[in-house]
């Protein structure tokens, strides 16, 4: 579209111009054609519709007409245009009048184009993503962002504030939702589909078109608090009857794969695990196939409204297929195991489960009756007749079910209320010894339990019971009274026993004696039809009760006794010194004094404790024998129980107080030390290897023979044995010792200790040995050296070496190390060193001595020999 331009020049003064006749007359006739041009536009403009039915369409039609418009607006706005405009004006004023109503149309037009071109491209992306958008969660969530959008377009628009721009526009939109919908749910497709996948696609194309709905009254609540003047109070019928209807039948194909599915999922498996013929399987796969084979080849639209009620007759005959036909093959299939609701018993199950098959079809016979065109089909006759035969197996299933439990009832329940009410593992009468091995367990049938539940559903069916049964079922409160206490009494008997260490269990052998005396009546004498039961669990109960208080104040006591024997095997009986100033370490015999010191004191609290025991088994002694004297017989293998006990943790604190000291042995950390000393004519450790290992001998022995200050018992009692006068002069206690002392592990331990010692001991006497190459320092006869040298007097070269050597060896001693760490002993080399050195100086004394000596008498016969010449 372009504005024809006038072909006269209009170069001057737009006054001067409009006088010109010539040139006015040819302007006139160029604005004729424009207004018949603009006027031609804008009444094409205002004729144009979308094309197509979504809401992309109406964005095009008015970016359409606003590029139509903007490029004759963009001419109107050319210099040239604008000067023919002013000349006229100025000429012939009258004339433009018409000219100027068309320009101003194009403008209103232009501007209200303009506009909704801007507004609706704020919706474009989210309409392109509910059109073209891949999965129902994109248009999902397209929808609630589409509608605020939609909102602000509202509010701030000055011409998509209207309802009669916005309801055509949520038209649209409705549109293109259902569209997408009707493009998922393609029943050409989709039910060749999984029926997971489908059932998963109908339920989303629902949901989409229930949110859309649910979106939009959301936004007319947000438009109202907005404060805007305009509400949005649009005809919802005409914005979403489709779409509900739509919704409904998404609703009734996801019903149909639900059926589908319980079918193939539930039925079928359990028919795979209860028939015989496989066969029966495959018709009913087939008679599934083919109910649903007619919604693949619908002739209509089923999202069509105007096809409702042809969908209708559809779904109508899908439920009556579904319902007699399924019905019967699975009534057939499932007449050996019945699937039971939950909490039903076999029998009454079996025949509610065939009630209700049968209700449902005679449900679906009776409303199908009320749709005469239904029943007047071939296919309605023949459900009819399925309908009648099942009707009349389902009856004869039930009498025959009933028929079997009633005559087994009446024979079995009987025999059933004679059972004892316990039973036992064994019924010969065990020693004592073993009663703890013994498994009591409760003797109620679940058969009866059975008989009660099946009895009560049979009375709910309407049936008549057997009296016994009727009796049983009354008293089923009273049952389960009793299996509740009796189980909850056995289960404390049971945890009782297992309280109970074979010490104990002899200690208290007369209460369990009593205890099974009572309990025998159980297995014995009492039957489910005594009337004694309850009196009997009240007895067992207070029984058990008195033996278990027992029991807890025993194992309280036992347990006082347990710490204090916890606490003497972890007593430390070997307590090192440590340094008292500094780097100074005590030396071997102080190191072993202080030990032995310890090793008393703690010895005191050990037999403190020790002595304490005998006085808790008196109180034990006590509470199970009623005497206080320490020597009952009924608690003799009881004190022997103890006395091993203590005999195992004092063995096991010299083994572990041993090991502890051969750890410290052998562990890079000094805990005493010894020196280094010239013993002429050897060097050697003082205090020496041999001292040493004695040492280490005595510090075993001391820690074996704490054991002798724990007294043994006499037998058959907790009191310590008197020291018994063999001779005269010889008295001799009973202890633990000579019993530890015998422990292979304690032996091992011992020789472990001296032999690692000893291997100590034999390292540091080696390092001795590097000491020795000074050996002639004092191994060698000084006074025999001397005269020897007096008497050759050889020359001052020979006195030389013999200086340099030992003023070599004096300066050498003062700088090797002279403290030497090893395992657990420090070596002092120290007054070695000094015994050295002091030695070679009083070597280099001696000689200068004797060489000052010997040259005064060769300085005197020099003198003397001068004088006589």
């Amino acid at each position: 579209l372009k504005l024809e331009m006038p072909t006269i020049n209009l170069d001057g003064e737009v006054t001067v111009l409009a006088t010109v006749p010539g040139v006015v007359q040819s302007l006139k006739s160029c604005a004729v054609t424009w207004r018949k041009l603009i006027s031609r536009v804008l009444e094409e403009q205002l004729k144009k519709v979308p094309q197509g039915n979504g809401p992309l369409a109406e964005i095009d039609l008015w970016r359409e007409k606003n590029a139509t418009l903007s490029a004759l607006t963009e001419q109107i706005k050319h210099p040239e245009v604008q000067k023919v405009l002013e000349i006229l004006q100025e000429a012939v004023s009258e004339f433009t009048g018409d000219l100027q109503i068309v320009l101003s149309d194009l403008k209103k037009h232009h501007m209200e184009a303009q506009d909704n071109a801007k507004f609706l491209s704020t919706l474009e992306r989210h309409l392109k993503n509910l059109s073209t958008g891949t999965g129902a969660d994109v248009i999902s969530n397209t929808i609630p962002s589409l509608l605020n959008a939609l909102r602000m377009v509202w509010i701030m628009s000055r011409h998509y504030n209207k309802e009669e721009r916005m309801v055509p526009l949520l038209e649209r939109i409705s549109w293109e939702i259902s569209a997408r919908v009707r493009k998922v749910v393609d029943l050409q497709t989709l039910f060749r589909e999984d029926i997971a996948a489908a059932k998963i696609k109908v339920t989303e194309a629902k949901a989409t078109l229930e949110k859309w709905k649910k979106c939009y009254f959301t936004t007319c609540i947000q438009v109202e608090e907005s404060g805007s003047e305009r509400y949005w109070k649009f005809d919802v019928k005409r914005l979403f009857e489709k779409t509900d209807y739509m919704a409904s039948i998404c609703q009734e194909l996801h019903d149909i794969f639900q059926v589908t599915e319980e079918l193939y999922n539930i039925f079928i498996p359990e028919l795979t695990t209860v028939t015989e013929n496989p066969k029966s399987i495959a018709e009913l796969r087939r008679e599934v196939n083919i109910i649903i084979s007619p919604m693949e080849d619908l002739t209509f639209d089923p999202f069509s409204m105007e096809s409702a009620h042809d969908w209708a007759l559809v779904m109508e005959e899908f439920r009556e297929d579904v319902i007699v036909g399924i019905v019967k093959q699975i009534f057939v299939q499932n007449l050996k195991a019945p699937p039971l609701y939950k909490n039903h018993p076999p029998v009454a199950g079996a025949i509610s489960w065939s009630r209700s098959l049968f209700r449902r079809i005679q449900h679906t016979i009776i409303r199908f009756q009320e749709v005469e065109e239904l029943l007047a089909t071939e296919r309605g006759k023949e459900v009819k007749q399925i309908y009648l035969q099942v009707a009349k197996k389902m009856k004869e299933y039930e009498d025959q079910k009933y028929r079997q439990w009633r005559d087994r009832t009446e024979h079995v329940l009987p025999s059933l209320l004679k059972d004892t009410l316990l039973t036992v593992s064994s019924a010969t009468e065990e020693p004592v010894t073993t009663k703890k091995s013994i498994y009591l367990a409760l003797n109620f049938s679940p058969e009866i339990q059975e008989i009660i539940i099946e009895t009560k559903y049979m009375e709910q069916l309407g049936l008549p019971v057997p009296e016994m049964a009727r009796y049983v079922a009354l008293q089923e409160d009273k049952y389960l009274r009793y299996t509740s206490k009796l189980k909850a009494m056995l289960d404390r008997y049971h945890k009782l026993m297992e309280m109970m260490n074979e010490a104990e269990t002899k200690l208290l052998d007369d209460y369990v004696q009593e205890l099974w005396r009572i309990l025998k009546a159980g297995y014995k004498r009492l039957t489910w039809k005594s009337v004694g039961i309850g009196e009997f669990i009240v007895q067992c109960t207070q029984t058990i009760g008195k033996l278990e208080l027992l029991v807890h104040q025993i194992h309280n006591i036992s347990e006082d006794i347990s710490s204090k024997l916890r606490s003497i095997e972890s007593t430390n009986l070997f307590k090192f010194p440590h340094s008292k100033n500094g780097d100074k370490l005590p030396g071997a015999k102080e190191f072993f004094d202080d030990v032995k010191c310890e090793q008393v004191k703690d010895v005191e609290h050990m037999v403190r404790k020790y002595s304490a025991i005998p006085q808790l088994l008196i109180e034990v002694e006590g509470r199970v024998a009623n005497t206080n004297s320490g020597k009952s017989p009924k608690l003799a293998s009881y004190y022997a129980y103890w006395e091993h006990r203590i005999y195992q943790v004092l063995t096991q604190l010299v083994v572990k107080n041993l090991q502890v000291f051969n750890a410290t042995v052998l562990a890079n950390v000094p805990l005493l030390q010894i020196e280094a000393v010239m013993a002429v004519p050897e060097v050697t450790l003082q205090p020496n290897a041999s001292e040493i290992e004695k040492m280490t001998v005595q510090a075993i022995q001391d820690c074996v023979e704490v054991t002798k200050h724990f007294v043994r018992w006499m037998h058959g009692t907790c009191i310590e044995c008197p020291p018994q006068h063999i001779k005269a002069d010889e008295v001799v206690t009973f202890s633990f010792y000579s019993d530890v002392s015998q422990s292979p592990l304690i032996i091992e331990q011992a020789v472990l200790i001296t032999q690692n010692v000893h291997k100590l001991l034999a390292s540091l006497n080696k390092c001795l040995n590097q000491w020795r190459r000074y050996d002639l320092v004092w191994k060698s006869d000084k006074s025999a050296v001397l005269d020897r040298l007096a008497a050759e007097k050889p020359a001052c070269v020979i006195f030389d070496e013999h200086l340099q050597f030992y003023m070599k060896v004096a300066q050498e001693v003062t700088q090797r190390t002279l403290i030497k760490d090893e395992q657990f002993i420090r070596l002092q080399l120290a007054p070695l060193a000094s015994a050295v050195q002091e030695n070679a100086k009083s070597w280099v004394m001696s000689l200068g001595k004797l060489l000052n000596e010997l040259a005064r008498e060769e300085l005197f016969r020099l003198q003397d020999e001068i004088q006589v010449g």
